[in-house]
């Protein structure tokens, strides 16, 4: 027996986004007693997609919807259910490449001209996007009027930002941005230097989680507790490349950015320049690092309680930390003197339609994968990203306080889509002490410019990269 569901209210900028269908004319809507209202052609018939088979393909999904835990999952798969009835069609997410093959795969697919499957390719952000983009093998969603993109599902993680060229978008996505990010805190180590955790998140909270409050609280954990001369209390152990990249993005900064459409070189703002500096000077001042550790010290040490900070990706929490014997909390990372608020850099994965599929094909997928996705009437407001991290995190601030903020702020930024530039081993890998910002900045504005008139479309010719010396063992990570 089929679950009774909740009733589906369309706004006025739902319907009228889907007013210029593809079949022409108005469009109605027909209401179901008890049930969610369907869209209708301008004959006041619901949409019949023929009973196609969508595949929505990654390299993760197990091709099964995931089973109800609460009452959202329940409403979830209640919704889904309708959709695919109501619609005539079936959808479904499944690993077919790998992470590795896939933009390989996509491009041999689109170039020998697709086949029979309806597919949905979730792709990874990178220079082969770019490049796929500039080859004219990704469908321009824009003509696709069944997608809206002022609507807040296609708008509020930046990848239609990411994947536009011109007043073309040839990617979106409809989950809720990642959180990435953020800095852990030792509870028992902080306890100890006489600072309550419930002061760091009171400082969130209100604003005050600033580099000059971090510094503070920094100068005040690091110490010689049994005065041998030797600091044995330290205030951070941190990779130290996520340590530069968070700062940055802190502070407003980035490596590359986008104006007037075109990609642009940030490596010498203010902003970026001044992060890059000071996160420099934390490290010198603050960091632990055994002589001789490895590249990835720290996903043993912070976790065996040798410093109090962190900065690190959410992620960790279900890997590298969740063993950990002392509990941690989770802030954003604290915010630089340009920024505004604290703030999360999207790097969420691309939907993408093969340009190889006709205008039909690709409008049905694209109406199913929009109806797939719908908010779920009666959740509209729910964070699906949240539930997670209900299991790998240590207290309820982390997911209700820090998660919410990571997912709800944030910008786009293109550094990883940029063909031939290698933005760590280029650049932030040769950012030291020894060899400060401003010098790293320099020493690539000629070899960058070359790849971003490239990838601009300015250039036809690839720029290639003079032979450097080896990366230090910072090129690891």
């Amino acid at each position: 027996m089929k679950r009774k569901v909740l009733s589906r209210l369309l706004t006025a900028s739902m319907a009228a986004a889907i007013a210029a269908s593809m079949v022409g004319g108005a469009v109605s809507v027909s209401a179901e007693e008890d049930g969610y209202e369907a869209l209708t052609d301008e004959n006041g018939n619901v949409y019949d997609l023929g009973g196609m088979e969508v595949i929505i393909r990654d390299w993760w999904s197990t091709g099964e919807e995931p089973e109800a835990t609460d009452d959202y999952g329940e409403a979830r798969l209640d919704y889904i259910d309708w959709v695919q009835e109501t619609y005539n069609f079936t959808i479904k997410q499944v690993a077919i490449s790998d992470w590795g093959s896939t933009p390989e795969d996509y491009l041999n697919y689109v170039t020998s001209g697709g086949d029979d499957n309806n597919y949905v390719w979730i792709l990874r952000s990178g220079p082969e996007f770019v490049s796929a983009m500039a080859s004219g093998l990704m469908y321009d969603l824009t003509t696709l009027d069944c997608l809206d993109f002022t609507e807040e599902k296609w708008t509020r993680n930046g990848v239609h930002e990411l994947c536009s060229k011109g007043d073309a978008i040839y990617g979106c996505s409809p989950a809720v941005p990642e959180p990435r990010g953020g800095m852990y805190f030792n509870k028992r180590l902080v306890e100890e230097a006489g600072i309550s955790p419930d002061d760091i998140y009171e400082w969130q909270r209100n604003g005050e989680w600033t580099w000059d409050k971090f510094e503070e609280v920094c100068e005040q954990i690091n110490a010689d507790t049994d005065n041998d001369g030797v600091i044995d209390r330290y205030a951070l152990v941190t990779d130290e490349s996520e340590m530069k990249n968070e700062a940055v993005w802190s502070n407003g900064g980035e490596f590359i950015g986008m104006e007037n459409g075109k990609y642009v070189n940030k490596t010498e703002s203010e902003e970026t320049l001044t992060a890059l500096n000071w996160a420099l000077d934390m490290m010198a001042k603050y960091n632990y690092k055994p002589e001789g550790a490895e590249w990835d010290w720290w996903k043993t040490s912070f976790p065996a309680g040798d410093a109090a900070f962190m900065a690190g990706q959410a992620y960790l929490s279900a890997n590298e930390l969740k063993d950990m014997e002392d509990d941690f909390g989770f802030v954003c990372f604290p915010m630089g003197p340009s920024a505004e608020y604290y703030t999360n850099v999207y790097t969420d994965n691309i939907y993408a339609i093969p340009a190889c599929y006709d205008a039909d094909k690709a409008w049905k997928i694209a109406f199913a994968l929009d109806a797939y996705t719908d908010l779920v009437p009666g959740y509209e407001d729910y964070n699906d990203r949240l539930s997670g991290y209900y299991d790998t995190m240590r207290d309820m601030e982390s997911v209700d306080e820090t998660i919410e903020i990571l997912c709800e702020n944030g910008f786009t930024t293109y550094h990883d889509m940029i063909p031939g530039l290698s933005y760590g081993e280029q650049f932030l890998w040769q950012v030291t002490v020894d060899n400060p910002p401003a010098a790293a900045a320099e020493a690539v504005r000629n070899l960058w410019q070359g790849y971003l008139d490239y990838a601009n479309g300015d250039s036809d010719e690839m720029p290639t990269e003079p032979e450097t010396e080896a990366p230090t063992e910072a090129a690891a990570e």
